[in-house]
Protein backbone atom coordinates (compact mmCIF):
# COMPACT_ATOMS: atom_id res chain seq x y z
CA UNK A 1 0.00 0.00 0.00
CA UNK A 2 0.68 3.73 -0.12
CA UNK A 3 -0.66 4.87 2.46
CA UNK A 4 -2.49 8.22 2.06
CA UNK A 5 -1.71 8.64 -1.34
CA UNK A 6 -4.50 11.32 -2.99
CA UNK A 7 -5.47 9.65 -6.49
CA UNK A 8 -7.27 12.78 -8.33
CA UNK A 9 -8.43 14.28 -4.91
CA UNK A 10 -9.20 17.60 -6.45
CA UNK A 11 -12.23 15.70 -7.76
CA UNK A 12 -13.55 13.07 -6.11
CA UNK A 13 -17.30 12.68 -7.03
CA UNK A 14 -17.41 14.42 -10.29
CA UNK A 15 -18.17 12.98 -13.30
CA UNK A 16 -18.21 9.73 -11.77
CA UNK A 17 -15.31 9.88 -9.45
CA UNK A 18 -13.25 10.83 -12.25
CA UNK A 19 -10.75 13.53 -11.12
CA UNK A 20 -10.44 17.12 -13.11
CA UNK A 21 -6.85 16.57 -13.28
CA UNK A 22 -7.47 13.39 -15.36
CA UNK A 23 -9.48 15.00 -17.78
CA UNK A 24 -7.11 18.13 -17.88
CA UNK A 25 -4.56 15.36 -19.78
CA UNK A 26 -7.19 14.12 -21.98
CA UNK A 27 -7.97 17.87 -23.08
CA UNK A 28 -4.64 18.06 -23.49
CA UNK A 29 -3.79 14.89 -25.46
CA UNK A 30 -7.04 16.09 -27.75
CA UNK A 31 -5.71 18.87 -28.25
CA UNK A 32 -2.55 17.55 -29.32
CA UNK A 33 -4.25 14.68 -31.52
CA UNK A 34 -5.74 17.36 -33.73
CA UNK A 35 -2.38 19.60 -33.92
CA UNK A 36 -0.77 19.48 -37.74
CA UNK A 37 2.65 18.45 -35.85
CA UNK A 38 1.45 16.04 -33.36
CA UNK A 39 3.62 14.21 -31.22
CA UNK A 40 1.02 11.59 -30.13
CA UNK A 41 -2.12 10.28 -31.13
CA UNK A 42 -4.86 9.73 -29.12
CA UNK A 43 -8.75 9.33 -31.04
CA UNK A 44 -10.04 8.69 -27.36
CA UNK A 45 -9.16 11.63 -25.70
CA UNK A 46 -11.74 14.30 -26.74
CA UNK A 47 -14.48 11.51 -25.92
CA UNK A 48 -13.57 11.45 -22.57
CA UNK A 49 -13.64 15.51 -22.25
CA UNK A 50 -16.93 15.73 -24.23
CA UNK A 51 -18.58 12.80 -21.53
CA UNK A 52 -17.85 15.17 -18.50
CA UNK A 53 -20.46 17.59 -18.08
CA UNK A 54 -17.42 19.61 -15.89
CA UNK A 55 -15.57 19.65 -18.95
CA UNK A 56 -18.14 21.57 -21.31
CA UNK A 57 -16.47 24.44 -22.36
CA UNK A 58 -13.22 22.82 -22.26
CA UNK A 59 -10.84 23.47 -25.67
CA UNK A 60 -9.76 20.39 -27.67
CA UNK A 61 -8.61 22.30 -30.26
CA UNK A 62 -5.62 24.54 -30.50
CA UNK A 63 -8.11 26.70 -32.89
CA UNK A 64 -10.83 26.76 -30.08
CA UNK A 65 -8.58 28.94 -27.90
CA UNK A 66 -8.76 32.49 -28.46
CA UNK A 67 -4.14 33.10 -28.14
CA UNK A 68 -3.60 29.63 -29.20
CA UNK A 69 -0.25 28.54 -28.09
CA UNK A 70 0.49 31.86 -26.26
CA UNK A 71 -2.31 30.74 -23.88
CA UNK A 72 -0.30 29.53 -20.99
CA UNK A 73 -2.76 26.58 -20.23
CA UNK A 74 -3.83 25.37 -23.54
CA UNK A 75 -1.03 26.08 -25.47
CA UNK A 76 2.03 25.45 -23.47
CA UNK A 77 1.20 23.45 -20.38
CA UNK A 78 -1.20 20.68 -23.48
CA UNK A 79 2.08 20.75 -25.27
CA UNK A 80 3.81 19.66 -22.38
CA UNK A 81 1.34 16.71 -21.56
CA UNK A 82 1.85 15.57 -25.22
CA UNK A 83 5.23 15.65 -25.04
CA UNK A 84 5.35 13.77 -22.54
CA UNK A 85 2.82 10.93 -23.70
CA UNK A 86 4.92 10.72 -26.69
CA UNK A 87 8.07 10.54 -24.62
CA UNK A 88 6.62 7.63 -22.28
CA UNK A 89 4.79 5.99 -24.97
CA UNK A 90 8.32 5.43 -26.62
CA UNK A 91 9.66 3.91 -23.32
CA UNK A 92 7.06 1.97 -22.39
CA UNK A 93 7.03 0.18 -26.16
CA UNK A 94 11.00 -0.16 -26.10
CA UNK A 95 10.58 -1.85 -22.79
CA UNK A 96 7.88 -4.20 -24.02
CA UNK A 97 9.92 -5.06 -27.50
CA UNK A 98 13.24 -5.91 -25.03
CA UNK A 99 11.98 -7.99 -22.00
CA UNK A 100 9.22 -6.75 -20.21
CA UNK A 101 6.16 -8.66 -20.66
CA UNK A 102 3.48 -7.38 -18.48
CA UNK A 103 2.79 -3.48 -18.06
CA UNK A 104 1.50 -1.84 -15.17
CA UNK A 105 -0.06 1.68 -15.16
CA UNK A 106 -0.02 3.21 -11.61
CA UNK A 107 -2.82 5.88 -11.34
CA UNK A 108 -4.00 4.61 -15.00
CA UNK A 109 -6.29 7.48 -14.70
CA UNK A 110 -7.74 8.15 -18.55
CA UNK A 111 -4.64 6.29 -19.87
CA UNK A 112 -5.96 4.79 -23.34
CA UNK A 113 -2.47 3.28 -24.48
CA UNK A 114 -4.11 -0.30 -24.76
CA UNK A 115 -6.20 0.86 -27.00
CA UNK A 116 -3.98 3.31 -29.00
CA UNK A 117 -0.56 1.53 -29.18
CA UNK A 118 0.94 -1.55 -31.07
CA UNK A 119 1.52 -4.30 -28.54
CA UNK A 120 3.27 -7.27 -28.73
CA UNK A 121 0.69 -9.94 -29.33
CA UNK A 122 1.64 -11.39 -25.66
CA UNK A 123 1.73 -8.68 -23.37
CA UNK A 124 -0.89 -7.76 -20.56
CA UNK A 125 -1.82 -3.95 -20.06
CA UNK A 126 -2.94 -3.75 -15.96
CA UNK A 127 -4.51 -0.17 -15.35
CA UNK A 128 -5.23 0.27 -11.61
CA UNK A 129 -7.54 3.15 -10.66
CA UNK A 130 -10.30 4.17 -8.42
CA UNK A 131 -13.41 2.19 -9.97
CA UNK A 132 -14.97 5.47 -10.60
CA UNK A 133 -12.19 6.60 -12.99
CA UNK A 134 -12.56 2.70 -14.84
CA UNK A 135 -15.95 2.80 -14.54
CA UNK A 136 -16.28 6.31 -16.20
CA UNK A 137 -13.47 4.93 -18.76
CA UNK A 138 -15.02 2.06 -19.76
CA UNK A 139 -18.47 3.51 -20.62
CA UNK A 140 -16.93 6.11 -22.48
CA UNK A 141 -15.24 3.40 -24.48
CA UNK A 142 -17.64 1.20 -24.73
CA UNK A 143 -20.33 3.93 -26.40
CA UNK A 144 -17.30 3.81 -28.96
CA UNK A 145 -16.87 0.54 -29.88
CA UNK A 146 -13.64 0.41 -28.79
CA UNK A 147 -11.64 -2.56 -28.79
CA UNK A 148 -8.21 -3.11 -26.87
CA UNK A 149 -4.85 -4.41 -29.03
CA UNK A 150 -3.82 -6.06 -25.99
CA UNK A 151 -5.26 -8.15 -23.26
CA UNK A 152 -5.96 -5.30 -20.77
CA UNK A 153 -7.09 -6.02 -17.40
CA UNK A 154 -8.59 -3.42 -15.21
CA UNK A 155 -7.22 -3.44 -11.61
CA UNK A 156 -10.32 -1.33 -9.69
CA UNK A 157 -8.61 -0.12 -6.36
CA UNK A 158 -7.57 2.26 -4.98
CA UNK A 159 -3.45 2.90 -4.10
CA UNK A 160 -4.37 3.88 -0.71
CA UNK A 161 -5.48 0.15 0.00
CA UNK A 162 -4.01 -3.22 -0.70
CA UNK A 163 -3.46 -2.82 -4.53
CA UNK A 164 -0.86 -5.65 -4.17
CA UNK A 165 -3.67 -8.24 -3.66
CA UNK A 166 -5.77 -6.84 -6.23
CA UNK A 167 -3.15 -6.51 -8.93
CA UNK A 168 -1.44 -10.36 -8.22
CA UNK A 169 -5.57 -11.56 -7.73
CA UNK A 170 -5.81 -9.96 -11.24
CA UNK A 171 -3.11 -11.73 -12.87
CA UNK A 172 0.03 -10.46 -12.10
CA UNK A 173 3.24 -12.61 -12.26
CA UNK A 174 6.00 -11.21 -10.33
CA UNK A 175 8.07 -13.77 -12.35
CA UNK A 176 7.58 -12.08 -15.05
CA UNK A 177 9.89 -8.77 -16.26
CA UNK A 178 6.91 -6.09 -16.26
CA UNK A 179 7.41 -1.88 -17.12
CA UNK A 180 5.83 0.07 -14.75
CA UNK A 181 4.43 3.50 -15.12
CA UNK A 182 3.99 6.64 -13.05
CA UNK A 183 2.47 9.31 -15.08
CA UNK A 184 1.79 12.19 -13.02
CA UNK A 185 1.19 10.42 -9.58
CA UNK A 186 4.24 10.80 -7.32
CA UNK A 187 4.15 14.35 -6.58
CA UNK A 188 0.66 14.52 -5.10
CA UNK A 189 1.81 11.45 -2.53
CA UNK A 190 3.70 12.01 0.77
CA UNK A 191 6.99 11.10 1.12
CA UNK A 192 6.67 8.04 2.63
CA UNK A 193 3.77 7.07 0.28
CA UNK A 194 6.24 7.40 -2.22
CA UNK A 195 8.98 5.46 -1.30
CA UNK A 196 6.47 2.34 -0.19
CA UNK A 197 5.58 2.19 -3.60
CA UNK A 198 8.96 2.30 -4.80
CA UNK A 199 9.88 -0.29 -2.76
CA UNK A 200 6.61 -2.50 -3.63
CA UNK A 201 7.82 -2.09 -7.46
CA UNK A 202 11.11 -3.07 -6.47
CA UNK A 203 9.61 -6.10 -4.85
CA UNK A 204 7.61 -7.08 -7.45
CA UNK A 205 9.56 -6.93 -10.68
CA UNK A 206 11.62 -9.49 -12.25
CA UNK A 207 14.93 -9.25 -13.68
CA UNK A 208 14.79 -6.97 -16.80
CA UNK A 209 11.87 -4.82 -15.65
CA UNK A 210 11.53 -1.32 -16.06
CA UNK A 211 9.97 2.16 -14.28
CA UNK A 212 9.47 5.25 -15.88
CA UNK A 213 7.73 7.80 -13.22
CA UNK A 214 7.37 11.81 -13.30
CA UNK A 215 8.88 14.03 -10.35
CA UNK A 216 9.62 17.08 -9.18
CA UNK A 217 12.05 18.67 -7.26
CA UNK A 218 11.05 20.80 -3.85
CA UNK A 219 11.98 24.20 -5.27
CA UNK A 220 9.21 23.92 -8.21
CA UNK A 221 6.30 23.02 -5.12
CA UNK A 222 7.78 25.80 -2.97
CA UNK A 223 8.38 29.06 -5.58
CA UNK A 224 5.86 29.05 -8.45
CA UNK A 225 2.85 29.78 -7.26
CA UNK A 226 2.66 32.52 -9.86
CA UNK A 227 3.86 31.39 -12.54
CA UNK A 228 1.93 31.24 -15.46
CA UNK A 229 1.08 27.76 -15.97
CA UNK A 230 -0.28 27.47 -12.49
CA UNK A 231 -2.13 30.96 -12.69
CA UNK A 232 -3.78 30.01 -15.77
CA UNK A 233 -4.83 26.43 -14.72
CA UNK A 234 -6.57 28.12 -11.16
CA UNK A 235 -8.66 31.00 -13.34
CA UNK A 236 -9.01 28.90 -16.27
CA UNK A 237 -10.20 25.44 -14.68
CA UNK A 238 -10.73 25.99 -11.26
CA UNK A 239 -7.57 23.57 -10.59
CA UNK A 240 -5.02 24.94 -8.13
CA UNK A 241 -2.34 22.30 -8.71
CA UNK A 242 -0.15 23.46 -5.92
CA UNK A 243 -2.98 23.27 -3.39
CA UNK A 244 -3.15 19.28 -4.57
CA UNK A 245 0.82 18.75 -4.67
CA UNK A 246 2.26 16.75 -0.92
CA UNK A 247 4.44 19.74 0.63
CA UNK A 248 6.68 17.92 2.39
CA UNK A 249 10.24 16.68 1.54
CA UNK A 250 10.50 14.70 -1.36
CA UNK A 251 12.48 11.15 -0.95
CA UNK A 252 15.30 10.58 -3.62
CA UNK A 253 13.63 7.70 -5.36
CA UNK A 254 16.40 7.71 -7.80
CA UNK A 255 19.16 6.95 -5.15
CA UNK A 256 16.81 4.36 -3.43
CA UNK A 257 16.41 2.72 -7.06
CA UNK A 258 20.43 2.94 -7.73
CA UNK A 259 21.09 0.90 -4.20
CA UNK A 260 18.68 -1.78 -5.23
CA UNK A 261 20.77 -2.26 -8.39
CA UNK A 262 18.50 -0.39 -10.75
CA UNK A 263 20.17 1.66 -13.26
CA UNK A 264 18.64 5.42 -13.77
CA UNK A 265 18.64 8.35 -15.62
CA UNK A 266 17.14 11.54 -14.91
CA UNK A 267 15.90 14.13 -18.09
CA UNK A 268 14.30 17.51 -17.71
CA UNK A 269 11.33 17.75 -20.27
CA UNK A 270 13.18 20.38 -22.25
CA UNK A 271 15.70 17.42 -23.18
CA UNK A 272 13.14 15.76 -25.35
CA UNK A 273 11.63 19.27 -26.90
CA UNK A 274 15.32 19.69 -28.74
CA UNK A 275 15.20 15.99 -29.38
CA UNK A 276 11.78 16.38 -30.90
CA UNK A 277 11.70 19.64 -32.50
CA UNK A 278 8.47 20.42 -30.89
CA UNK A 279 7.23 21.28 -27.33
CA UNK A 280 7.89 23.41 -24.11
CA UNK A 281 11.48 25.61 -23.82
CA UNK A 282 12.16 27.01 -20.51
CA UNK A 283 11.18 30.49 -19.41
CA UNK A 284 11.46 32.84 -16.68
CA UNK A 285 9.70 31.46 -13.43
CA UNK A 286 8.85 28.41 -14.84
CA UNK A 287 6.66 25.97 -13.67
CA UNK A 288 8.27 23.66 -15.39
CA UNK A 289 11.57 24.06 -14.49
CA UNK A 290 11.59 21.34 -11.73
CA UNK A 291 10.15 18.65 -13.58
CA UNK A 292 11.89 15.82 -14.35
CA UNK A 293 11.41 12.20 -16.02
CA UNK A 294 13.51 9.10 -14.83
CA UNK A 295 13.96 5.99 -16.26
CA UNK A 296 14.69 2.89 -14.99
CA UNK A 297 16.23 -0.66 -15.42
CA UNK A 298 16.21 -3.70 -13.22
CA UNK A 299 19.48 -5.77 -15.18
CA UNK A 300 19.33 -8.59 -16.35
CA UNK A 301 22.03 -10.91 -14.08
Amino acid sequence: MVGTAPQHTDAEGVDGGVGLTALLVAAARAIETHRHDSLAQDIYAEPFVRAAPACADWPVRIQQVPDGDDDPLWGRFARYFGLRTRVLDDFLLRSVRTSARQVVLLGAGLDTRAFRLDWPSDCVVFEIDRAGVLDFKHQVLTDLSATPRVKRVPVPVDLRDDWVTALSTAGFDPAVPSVWLAEGLLFYLPSPAETSLIDMVDRLSAEGSALAYEAKLEKDLLQYRDSAIYTATREQIGIDLLHLFDKGPRPDSVGHLTAKGWSTSVHTPFEFTHRHGRGPLPEPNDALEGNRWVFADKALL
